[in-house]
Order: structure tokens, then sequence, then C-alpha cells
């Protein structure tokens, strides 16, 4: 199982995260997100990451150049499309080389619908709870949904996460279900992580 940290945005904290033994490390690239890492992150900074943690840059509704801007300046190789990005767009990302992640809102079974427009052109598939801030809620989706899932592509789970879920985690059941993405309920302060609680967390699901 994957694991992904997202909303990561302070130095200090980011070094601390990264040693637990995450796949995942997300960078949210969104000025109404209070977990926005606009002038707090350098490519510096991400490349000294460990080699097993990936950088994520997490946009919304940005377009194919600007996209690129970013994936250029920072080093970027993986993008988590956030808003209403079209087919094409995942597509011309994946073209260049960059994997993606489309973040879809799930709310009933017609939610998954969405996810058919995207097959082929994305590699994974971000289930959250819906929000019209894009994630960051804190409050979970009926999982069950999920079950009605059948395309191909491998899928995050998302959505209201939190210390007390690692049961439910090893009990949930997914041929295509690969991982799992935290972020507020694992927070001191929005963009601050909780390095102990996420380390206990990981134990946990074990």
């Amino acid at each position: 199982m994957k694991v992904k940290v997202c909303g990561m945005r302070e130095a200090g904290n980011i070094s601390r995260v990264a040693e637990l033994g995450i796949d995942y490390m997300g960078f949210i690239f969104h000025k109404l997100s209070p977990r926005n890492c606009l002038g707090k992150i350098s490519p510096e900074l991400l490349s000294s990451l460990p080699s097993g943690v990936r950088p994520v840059a997490v946009t919304v509704d940005l377009g194919e150049e600007e996209l690129s801007g970013i994936s250029e300046r920072y080093g970027f190789r993986i993008f988590q499309l956030h808003g209403t990005e079209s087919p094409e767009v995942c597509a011309a990302m994946r073209n260049r080389g960059i994997k993606v992640i489309k973040a879809l809102g799930i709310t009933s079974e017609d939610d998954l619908r969405k996810a058919e427009e995207y097959s082929g052109c994305v590699d994974l598939f971000l289930f959250d709870t819906a929000t019209s801030s894009h994630g960051g809620s804190g409050s979970k989706f009926n999982w069950k949904i999920l079950e009605h899932y059948r395309l191909p592509e491998p899928f995050l789970l998302s959505g209201g996460i939190g210390p007390a879920d690692a049961e439910a985690i090893r009990a949930f059941r997914h041929p295509f279900f690969a991982g799992i993405d935290l972020n507020s309920r694992f927070e001191t302060f929005p963009g601050i992580k909780d390095p102990e609680a996420i380390r206990i967390f990981i134990n946990n699901l074990v």
C-alpha cells in the first residue's frame, strides 16, 4: 500500500515527515488553499527529499503551459490535478512524460462515471470527498461506493482519513486500491503535519 502525505509547505516539517517511509509527498499550488506552498518551497528542498519519496505537485484548473512551467521550475514529474481539467490536458501532460493523478470528488455512484472520461489519460485516480474547496475538508465519503469502480487505473483513497482509521483501511478491499492520501486529520495547523501521529498510523496499517 502506497502512502501519500499531502499539503506540505514548511522545510523542517517536510524533512521530518519524509523520514517516515512514505511514498509520495504532495505540495499544493493553489492560492486559495491554506496549504499553498508558493513562496515556501524551492527546487533545492525538493531535490533533498529521500530517494523513495516522490514529490507531487497538486494543482487546480491550470492550463498545460502553467503546469509545464511548474514542472520545469521545480522538477516535478508527478501532478495531481484537483479541478475540472479535461482528459485532453491529462493526456497532453502524460505525453510530456509526466505522471498524472486525477482527483475526483465522490458523493454517489454517479460520480464514478466521471472517471470513465479520463480512463486511458491518467496513471492514477484519487477519490476524495466532494467539496467546493478542492479537498482538505477532513470529511469522509462512503467507501462502499467504490465497489462499483471497474476501470483499469489504480486509485488512492482520500478524504478525512485520520489516526483512528487504520483498522478500516486494513479491512478495505478492492483490486485496484493502490494506497491512501493523508492530509488535514494529521495536522496541528494547516500545512503542518504531526510526524509522530503519522508514524504510529503507518505502523498500525501493517
